[in-house]
């Protein structure tokens, strides 16, 4: 198992190693070949520089790699997301506000990882530039055929899982960190989006867009979200039996195949051995959603205002799984967008009405491990079965975006298993709830 920033941070600080060397050490790793198609373009001796900056060894991140998705700004790089249309665009003059924070804090940043086109998709294949494929942080590269990574931030969460990375900045629309997360058997934290500034980042959709992280385990992703968000986690002494936990019947567990059936089960049960406090609920407002989103959503709509002058000019360049959805956006009027607004708002209200009473709720982070690459690899046969999966890999994960909520997602599987996620969750602001859920249900996992 790769060990933690926290735990190499300690090491750093009382000289049992150093952070260049800790940074040769992921460098390998991106050079290696678990690490095929996960950068888009690197910048190592930058980040040599950082690694060996004066006091560096006292910043919370403490000179360590971390890579940045295909997204966001970094100063002196072209930000490509993932397309070929960006890639003559001029080099970012400034890193974005994510990015500075986290050279502030002392990260050694090593690249940007590849991703989706556009970040239009829970899948992680990107016909341009190749398809990193999925590998277990916790026992290495998975066995058979190169599995997906999930998506959007396929590569980001690749770079974690092969120590290429400490932490991996990405972005969360419906789903983007936490799939890969659930699918490398890392951890994903995505934020309520309202509390990381999103500037220097190609929008997917400006009402959904969530900047966060992937990390090696909670209590680094605890640090990673102090830095990106500026702002303190309160933590809580309290035991995991002080905790009220739910999970919803509705929507979550339906399609589940066997090994994330047995996962999730299992790691109930250890945590109510535990002492948790776990109770089954309807929620059947989850199921209303497919209606609500009926003409498109707000990833069509807005995606499409920002797209529509670029599809004019480079239609063709465009893979035509992302167009297709993004030209779906032309179809909505001014009318379909505001009544989304407010059936969103409604919804969220009932929502957290069902949900009051509760700490988090825990469901699968996605209900089937990683498909093949192969089975969803570009070409018209095989788009039924992409669409498909896509549908399966986002369709827990997004319900909390619409929530305006926030969710970590935490590995839950054994060795010989391929990698399942577990994800805790609630609604706006409870931020610092479901990370102290989290740090206790790690230690419970941890335990087994």
């Amino acid at each position: 198992m790769l060990a933690d920033l926290v735990f190499t941070r300690s090491q750093v600080a009382a000289g049992h190693c150093s952070a260049p060397q800790e940074l040769e050490r992921s460098i390998a790793a991106a050079q290696g070949p678990a690490c095929a198609h996960v950068f888009r373009q690197t910048c190592h001796e930058e980040a040599r520089a950082a690694a060996a900056a004066p006091g560096v060894a006292r910043l919370p991140l403490a000179g360590l790699a971390v890579s940045v998705k295909d997204l966001f700004d970094i100063r002196g790089m072209v930000t490509a997301a993932g397309s070929t249309v960006l890639a003559d665009a001029p080099p970012a003059p400034a890193d974005c506000t994510a990015v500075a924070r986290l050279r502030r804090a002392g990260a050694a940043i090593v690249g940007h990882t590849h991703m989706v086109e556009f970040a239009f998709s829970g899948v992680g294949v990107n016909p341009h530039f190749g398809t990193p494929a999925a590998h277990d942080a916790r026992h290495g590269a998975l066995p058979g055929p190169a599995r997906v990574p999930g998506g959007s931030s396929s590569g980001a969460g690749v770079s974690v899982a092969t120590g290429a990375a400490f932490i991996a900045l990405g972005s969360d629309t419906g789903g983007s960190i936490r799939i890969p997360a659930a699918l490398n058997g890392v951890v994903g934290f995505k934020n309520t989006a309202r509390l990381v500034p999103t500037d220097g980042a190609v929008p997917l959709s400006t009402t959904l867009d969530t900047a966060c992280a992937l990390t090696r385990s909670v209590r680094d992703a605890i640090v990673a979200h102090e830095i990106l968000a500026a702002r303190r986690v309160t933590r809580s002494p309290a035991p995991l039996a002080a905790w009220r936990l739910a999970v919803p019947r509705t929507l979550f567990l339906d399609g589940m195949d066997g090994a994330v059936a047995t996962a999730f089960e299992r790691t109930l049960a250890t945590l109510r051995r535990a002492g948790a406090r776990i109770d089954e609920i309807a929620l059947p407002e989850t199921a209303e959603l497919a209606q609500i989103n009926a003409t498109g959503g707000f990833s069509a709509a807005e995606s499409h205002a920002w797209h529509r002058a670029l599809l004019q000019r480079h239609a063709g360049a465009y893979d035509p799984r992302v167009r297709s959805r993004i030209e779906r956006g032309a179809a909505m009027s001014a009318a379909d967008y505001i009544d989304l607004l407010h059936a969103r708002r409604a919804w969220i209200a009932h929502m957290e009405a069902a949900m009051a009473g509760y700490d988090a709720l825990l469901s699968p982070t996605v209900p089937i491990v990683a498909p093949t690459i192969e089975s969803v690899a570009p070409g018209g046969e095989r788009d039924a079965e992409f669409f498909r999966v896509n549908g399966l890999l986002l369709r827990n994960t997004s319900v909390v975006n619409m929530l305006d909520g926030c969710a970590l997602s935490l590995p839950c599987h054994h060795a010989g298993e391929l990698p399942v996620g577990l994800m805790a969750w609630h609604a706006a602001l409870h931020d610092d709830a479901v990370l102290n859920i989290g740090l206790l249900i790690e230690r419970e996992l941890q335990e087994q």
